[in-house]
């Protein structure tokens, strides 16, 4: 069902070329969105608008956008926990 999105997101040129070169990572984040959404097939996907197409696609950028945040949070973290572990000499 994702992957359909996907398809419809890539013939309507909506994904940026970033985007275009994580595609598993998009169809993952598509698939929340569209649950989240209560989309649960194909056809349903097939029949939506382009401006309902362009929300979903909006909705799977905020997921991208927070989960680049979290792990970029979490290395933060590490390192700084590294740090503190590094006797001084």
């Amino acid at each position: 069902m994702s992957e359909f999105a996907y398809f419809r997101f890539m013939s309507s040129n909506m994904l940026t070329v970033e985007e275009q070169q994580h595609e598993y990572e998009i169809i993952s984040l598509t698939e929340q969105v569209l649950d989240a959404k209560g989309i649960e097939c194909d056809s349903k996907i097939s029949k939506i608008s382009e401006e309902q197409l362009g929300e979903i696609l909006e909705g799977v950028r905020r997921l991208r956008k927070r989960k680049k945040r979290k792990i970029e949070e979490d290395s933060g973290d590490r390192q700084k926990e590294e740090l503190d572990v590094v006797p001084i000499e």
